[in-house]
């Protein structure tokens, strides 16, 4: 049965429960991924992440609440799903002594109407690669070739699990373009990653996770303009919080040691301002970011994570 995306949201789960013994590893976790969106789903170590993911892709049966997969259940509709979705497993999965194109048109081969295998290696820069053992490979390139296992079956809904970890910065793009195309193709992309600056290049809409609890989630752009504008600047630690205050009409406040956000508006007089104070105190900037917050400022104020 095939429901069409204008139905029902491509993934949609609802009060999911997913536990280990007396480990509650998620715990309610509520969240809708469209078709034609990149969906970032983002969280520390140990937030729930996987074990979303996995019970989304039929692999994990949930312990309590719904998981919609295209309109279907993933763990008793698990044959009908499979080939409309693509997953992308951070270790590749892949027999390390078969050749990079075997792989490609092994995969091919379970599906109905397969992409071509050898365009679809051009297309994540792996074409002189095609004859190589996946043994043989780097780390960046078993991580394209993945992904392109994942795709080769025309997915209406991708589950990429860091797909630019370990990637250099011209397979970086290589990535970020197939993504971006997957999306303009009305794929649904449910993406997971620790690399918060890739979510914020990629992501239409973010998810995050904490403790197996959802403490975040909405368009990028909504969560990005919840904080506010603010000046962010390194500087000496222990700094006049108070005259600097004044100097400014802002509140100061010091992150952590050397580290200062001030809260308004990244206006050329606030900043000719900040500098000016540091400069009559002899005292070196290292570093200025004026205007909205990012994606790295709202998880770890929402996770109160010192670390990804």
């Amino acid at each position: 049965m095939k429901l069409p995306s204008s139905v029902v949201p491509a993934v949609a789960i609802e009060g999911l429960v997913v536990r280990y013994g007396d480990l509650t590893a998620v715990d309610g976790v509520s969240f809708e991924a469209a078709a034609g969106e990149v969906t970032a789903l983002l969280g520390p170590n140990g937030a729930g992440k996987t074990s979303t993911v996995e019970t989304a892709e039929g692999y994990r049966r949930p312990d309590a609440g719904t998981v919609r997969v295209l309109g279907l259940d993933p763990v008793a509709d698990h044959a009908a799903l499979v080939p409309r979705i693509g997953v992308m497993p951070q270790d590749g999965g892949v027999y390390p002594g078969i050749r990079v194109l075997e792989a490609m048109r092994l995969f091919a081969a379970y599906y109905d109407e397969p992409l071509d295998p050898t365009g679809l290696l051009a297309r994540v820069g792996l074409t002189d690669r095609a004859s190589a053992t996946t043994r043989s490979l780097s780390g960046g390139e078993r991580q394209r070739l993945s992904l392109a296992l994942a795709l080769v079956g025309r997915p209406e809904v991708a589950f990429l699990d860091e797909p630019t970890s370990g990637v250099d910065v011209g397979g970086r793009q290589i990535v970020r373009q197939v993504i971006r195309e997957l999306r303009d193709d009305g794929v649904a992309v449910v993406l997971t990653t620790h690399e918060l600056a890739e979510a914020e290049h990629l992501a239409d809409r973010v998810v995050i996770v904490d403790r197996g609890r959802v403490v975040g989630s909405g368009p990028l752009a909504e969560l990005l303009r919840g904080g506010g504008e603010e000046i962010r600047f390194g500087a000496p630690a222990g700094l006049e919080m108070g005259s600097l205050g004044e100097r400014l009409g802002a509140l100061v406040l010091e992150t952590t040691p050397g580290e200062y956000v001030v809260a308004c508006p990244p206006s050329p007089a606030a900043v000719a301002a900040l500098t000016a104070w540091l400069a009559e105190r002899e005292l070196p900037l290292a570093d200025l970011r004026a205007g909205r917050q990012t994606l790295e400022d709202v998880f770890l104020r929402l996770t109160d994570r010192s670390e990804a």
